[in-house]
């Protein structure tokens, strides 16, 4: 799962769908935040979410539920 945050809404994204996103168990989600140029990784443990990383134009954002799976940051946002 990933989300852009909404630049009116950020909470909605940060706060509301983190708790509907651990309600159906959703293993691992990704916040993308274009304003700070950064991807969080969040990964379900025990119920709750965990920032596993923060990942800036300097490292490649990695998955930690699929393997070998990285993502190269400076790239996404040159594109946005």
């Amino acid at each position: 799962m990933l989300e852009v945050l909404s630049p009116d809404r950020p909470a909605r994204d940060l706060e509301g769908k983190r708790r509907d996103y651990a309600e159906v168990a959703i293993p691992e989600y990704w916040i993308v935040d274009p304003e700070r140029e950064t991807i969080s990784v969040l990964a379900l443990r025990d119920g709750q979410y965990e920032t596993a990383g923060v990942f800036d134009r300097e490292r490649h954002a990695r998955s930690i539920i699929v393997a070998d799976f990285t993502l190269d940051t400076a790239t996404i946002f040159d594109v946005v």
